[in-house]
């Protein structure tokens, strides 16, 4: 193991972390911003009235993305173990 196949493999899970968490941080960022919006137009103050729906987002993107996190999961693991068994 040398310097540039360690730098990859950083590399590599930096992306699979982002990748992992992008659908559920994008649903709450989009239900927060379109929700936000709502309450200004509508002048409420209410801080907590925006939880239950980013909460439902996050539930539906989690539904509607998870065999796809799945797959990426999966792979990402075989791909780590094969490089556990490459490695002298």
């Amino acid at each position: 193991m040398d310097q540039e196949f360690l730098n990859t493999l950083f590399q590599d899970s930096i992306k699979f972390a982002v990748l992992l968490s992008a659908p559920c941080l994008l649903s709450a960022l989009f239900s927060g911003i379109l929700i936000n919006i709502f309450q200004t137009s509508v002048q409420i103050n209410e801080q907590t009235l925006s939880f239950i729906p980013k909460i439902i987002s996050v539930i539906i993107s989690c539904i509607f993305f998870g065999p796809w996190m799945l797959q990426l999961t999966l792979t990402y693991i075989k791909n780590i173990f094969h490089i556990i068994s490459t490695v002298n």
